[in-house]
């Protein structure tokens, strides 16, 4: 039966309007949804690279620009904070202590004096070059860890503001997808066979998803190598981030700001993380547990990943630009020669 005027106006307004998170995480869903397109499209470009790049494109089109800026803002921050935390959570079904330890002690050594000679000579690097906030630890523990789901993890203990996380996000990625096309190139001319040019990659490439695109090119026995090897680098993300909140502790203790909440030790998340590798270790999950558990890790990450996206400023990284773009180069360096020299080394 047909409604009358008088009937449609109050049904209209008793329809809930549509704000809060929702425009924003909406927003997210169809970046998510494009990443994906464009990953089937190409399958080189990693779905969370795609999913990044959507995010920055996004914040500067003049058609979504306002969009982004204004009624989609609070849910694109939601997705790049919470997604983040339970995608972090169930990056952990990804690891298993006996995979880990099955590399080796040799190369359990190597991946260690690897993180911990990127994270300090990056570090050191950014403040030395005067990058503002918390710039120089983002981008070392993206470079030194896991790239973008690191320095969500990191920028969470530490309470980074929102513009730092997406600038080193976006430099993070922009030289995690380089490497996708520079180092296959890179593989004969050094020397190295797959098993060799595997455990490169997986030390020295950011993101997951990007070592696998890198690693795929030597075949088979050069993804395996490198993704147990990248995966031994995800499992120093915990004590990363116990690590930032106990200096962040100490630095409110000596300046005097001791009020408000103060940082747990372990975040949650980074607790639900560990939860999730002694999970996968029992081996109590079922294959196609762990399959499904995998793609909503994807899907989360690429929905944070886009909103973090959404939150850079190119004028803004404009004005830092040759300093962000020296730190980015010095790193990439750093991190490749060093995964270089620990890959001899340990062969």
């Amino acid at each position: 039966m047909a409604l009358t005027v008088r009937e449609r106006r109050v049904r209209t307004r008793t329809l809930p309007p549509l704000g809060g998170d929702t425009p924003g995480l909406l927003l997210a869903a169809l970046g998510v949804a494009a990443a994906v397109a464009v990953h089937q499209a190409v399958p080189a470009v990693p779905k969370l690279t795609a999913a990044v790049v959507l995010g920055v494109a996004a914040a500067h089109l003049p058609g979504l620009r306002p969009v982004v800026r204004g009624v989609a803002k609070p849910g694109l921050s939601t997705a790049g904070k919470r997604l983040m935390r339970i995608g972090i959570v169930l990056l952990g079904l990804k690891l298993s202590l006996d995979d880990v330890l099955g590399l080796g002690w040799a190369t359990v050594a190597m991946v260690l004096a690897v993180v911990t000679a990127t994270f300090a000579g990056t570090y050191w690097l950014g403040r030395r070059l005067g990058l503002p906030g918390d710039q120089p630890l983002l981008i070392a523990t993206g470079y030194s860890i896991c790239g973008a789901s690191a320095i969500g993890a990191v920028s969470q203990a530490a309470g980074s503001e929102e513009e730092d996380v997406a600038s080193s996000v976006a430099l993070v990625t922009l030289c995690g997808t380089l490497a996708i096309a520079v180092l296959p190139l890179l593989q004969h001319p050094l020397g190295l066979d797959p098993s060799g040019f595997g455990r490169w990659v997986g030390a020295s490439v950011h993101d997951v998803g990007q070592v696998v695109a890198t690693a795929q090119t030597g075949g088979a026995g050069a993804l395996r190598e490198a993704v147990l090897v990248k995966l031994m680098r995800v499992v120093l993300l915990a004590p990363l981030v116990a690590g930032v909140a106990v200096a962040v502790r100490r630095s409110r203790t000596r300046s005097g700001r001791t009020t408000g909440k103060r940082p747990p030790l372990l975040p949650l998340f980074v607790a639900g993380f560990l939860a999730m590798i002694a999970l996968r270790t029992t081996g109590v999950l079922p294959e196609r547990t762990l399959a499904l558990a995998g793609d909503a890790q994807e899907l989360l990450l690429a929905a944070a990943l886009f909103g973090l996206g959404s939150a850079v400023h190119l004028p803004t990284m404009v004005r830092t630009g040759g300093r962000i773009a020296l730190l980015g180069l010095g790193s990439w360096v750093m991190v490749a020669g060093v995964s270089y020299l620990g890959v001899l080394v340990t062969t």
